[in-house]
């Protein structure tokens, strides 16, 4: 490893100092009660996603299932609807597979090691770390983007943030001056503290008003800008894709997707790959045996995947009711209101551009 590793030890004190201090300007719902399962929940809501915008969904999700039991018993559609708008939809599908194991194994108790954790659906390294260090009080380094960029930064190392070599020097650099019992849990929650509120990942850190500013060494040779270092990102995909916005009456035309893939097993309106015209459009309509009694070109949008663009368009086709009585209509669709939409499917984002042109 590249950079000044001799300077962790001195961290940790005025990183727990500092993070005691300041507890109460940052409230989070999951540190007012810390159990293990509002822990789990609350690491699984924050992958990938701001804690400001998982509040909600963390309140709306303990309110359908307050625990273990009833996050294993789940209805599939409610479970999907109680997370419509988080993303990553395979999460909430693991949360109630580990459920499960967890009525099966372990009583209805989140197991409290690190392993155990591990052979949970959807658990990995550092979520495992996560919750043994709040919930359980063991000493274990949770390495996310938030310890990655302050460590790198404080000790001014180049290695590649995004290679799992570095991720497994930096949790062994960590390891021997970890806390046990609550500090551990602080320790984790300080670094996300620090990396969410000072130590930023885009435009200037406020190195000012950091605990660490006298123990970094970017901040000394004013260098801050320059880490954490990664490779170049590979572009994303671009895929372009048609929305149709089937209406038949107040009711409009639903799809399930399969259950393996991207969005698997969630709700959404037809779609077809490509741009289409509205020659195209009507040759999708004569194939199915669609008469349309209204077609209406609707703006452009954007969706972007972690490793995909969706480039969107969309046509709002009233339907003439006549011809929905094609069995390939019938056998492909279902057929929900707006009030049923926004109730009971669960439509991902990448299609909410056109909810409200159901309304």
């Amino acid at each position: 490893m590249t950079g000044h590793a001799d300077t962790i030890g001195e961290i940790i004190s005025p990183l727990l100092t500092w993070y005691k201090g300041q507890a109460q300007t940052r409230q989070l719902p999951w540190r007012e009660e810390p159990t293990p399962y509002h822990t789990w929940l609350s690491e699984i809501m924050l992958q990938q996603t701001r804690a400001t915008a998982v509040i909600p969904y963390y309140h709306r999700f303990l309110a359908a299932f307050p625990d273990i039991a009833a996050l294993a018993a789940a209805d599939d559609e409610v479970l999907m609807k109680c997370w419509q708008g988080l993303g990553y939809y395979s999460r909430a599908r693991n949360l109630k597979k580990a459920a499960q194991v967890i009525m099966k194994e372990y009583q209805g108790e989140l197991p409290s090691t690190q392993k155990q954790l591990m052979a949970l659906p959807g658990i990995g390294r550092y979520t495992a770390n996560a919750i043994a260090s709040i919930a359980f009080g063991l000493p274990l380094p949770a390495v996310d983007g938030n310890i990655l960029r302050v460590i790198a930064r404080v000790i001014t190392c180049r290695d590649d943030i995004m290679a799992a070599r570095t991720r497994t020097a930096f949790e062994q650099l960590l390891l021997p001056h970890y806390p046990t019992g609550k500090d551990a849990g602080a320790l984790n929650q300080a670094f996300m503290d620090l990396g969410a509120t000072i130590c930023l990942p885009h435009g200037a850190p406020h190195c000012s008003r950091c605990p660490l500013a006298s123990l970094c060494l970017a901040n000394e040779t004013e260098t801050q800008q320059e880490f954490p270092q990664k490779a170049t990102a590979k572009a994303r995909k671009v895929e372009d894709r048609t929305i149709l916005l089937l209406q038949q009456g107040s009711c409009i035309a639903l799809h399930k997707r399969p259950n393996r893939g991207l969005l698997a097993g969630l709700w959404e309106f037809p779609n077809l790959t490509g741009q289409l015209d509205l020659s195209n459009v009507k040759d999708y309509l004569r194939k199915h045996q669609l008469t349309a009694v209204k077609i209406e070109k609707l703006p452009a949008a954007k969706h972007i995947f972690s490793h995909v663009t969706w480039q969107l368009t969309g046509w709002k086709i009233q339907l003439d009711t006549a011809g929905l009585t094609a069995a390939e209509a019938r056998d492909q669709f279902i057929w929900a209101t707006p009030e049923e939409i926004a109730g009971k499917y669960s439509i991902p984002a990448a299609f909410a551009h056109y909810i409200s042109y159901i309304k």
